[in-house]
């Protein structure tokens, strides 16, 4: 008898989550808002479907890969990175799924790049990032938004750069430099 009313409570548990899933059109539209204006409309885009999983939802025409936001958190979360860094955003999305999170997930990604298990590019690719606080579909506004930019240069250290790596409101800085996912941050201020 206990099986019974679990299972209704489970199928309705699993209704109300595919409720919560915008349309693939609603999390392109937001997704795509992190990519320059000229290279939005040619992104691929990996959204979520009915069950809360993420799956591609629309193809790509240029070199962008653009992620929706996550429809169980309240806050606006997208990105857009160069396709070739695809590789190295799916091994952490991996992670993740693990419960691998912060400074471990770097240094399992980062080694398994410098021993040949994970493709990263060895030229310059950029991520772009678009948060805030709420995202209204049908004006297309994010709510208190905040665009940065980070640029992978795989190896880099200061010398090869001239990037200081500290912190720095509205200047580029290099973050953990000499490793093999070694990025220059661009955080604007914020307003």
């Amino acid at each position: 008898m206990k099986s019974t009313i679990v299972f209704p409570m489970l199928v309705l548990a699993s209704i109300a989550a595919a409720a919560d899933v915008p349309s693939a059109q609603v999390q392109i539209a937001g997704a795509v808002l992190a990519a320059p204006v000229e290279l939005r409309e040619g992104a691929a885009v990996l959204g979520y479907d009915a069950q809360g999983g993420r799956v591609r939802i629309r193809e790509g025409k240029n070199e962008l890969i653009c992620l929706a936001t996550d429809p169980t958190k309240t806050a606006f979360n997208v990105a857009c990175y160069h396709k070739d860094l695809e590789p190295f955003m799916s091994r952490g999305r991996e992670l993740l799924a693990q419960n691998v999170t912060g400074a471990k997930r770097n240094e399992i990604r980062f080694k398994e790049i410098e021993d040949g298990k994970l493709p990263m590019p060895r030229e310059p690719r950029t991520l772009y990032v678009l948060t805030g606080t709420s995202f209204d579909a049908a004006s297309g506004k994010v709510q208190d938004p905040y665009l940065r930019w980070v640029i992978y240069v795989p190896f880099a250290t200061p010398q090869s750069t001239g990037l200081s790596t500290k912190a720095s409101e509205g200047a580029p800085w290099l973050m953990s430099p000499g490793t093999a996912g070694a990025h220059i941050m661009i955080n604007p201020p914020k307003k």
